[in-house]
């Protein structure tokens, strides 16, 4: 059985990719995350693809429907 990330290691990679000027997006993701609203990935995701989907994640002000997009994203069968 294949062992997903941990969390900690998840986020870490988040943060290299939240600017700073920021941290409300990565706040929101941290938060997320904390109440189950977003799922780390089944599977491995690419430093890419993980890029794209935080680049698309960014372009809007953090809302529900910003971290669903994300969590789509992250976990293709999630239903968010």
């Amino acid at each position: 059985m294949e062992e997903s990330l941990p969390l900690s290691a998840l986020l870490a990679r988040i943060r290299k990719l939240v600017p700073r000027s920021e941290d409300e997006h990565y706040d929101e993701i941290v938060r997320s995350f904390g109440v189950g609203t977003l799922r780390p990935p089944p599977t491995p995701m690419s430093d890419r693809e993980l890029a794209q989907a935080i680049a698309e994640f960014l372009k809007e002000q953090p809302s529900s429907e910003s971290v669903a997009t994300l969590g789509r994203r992250l976990d293709p069968t999630t239903r968010l």
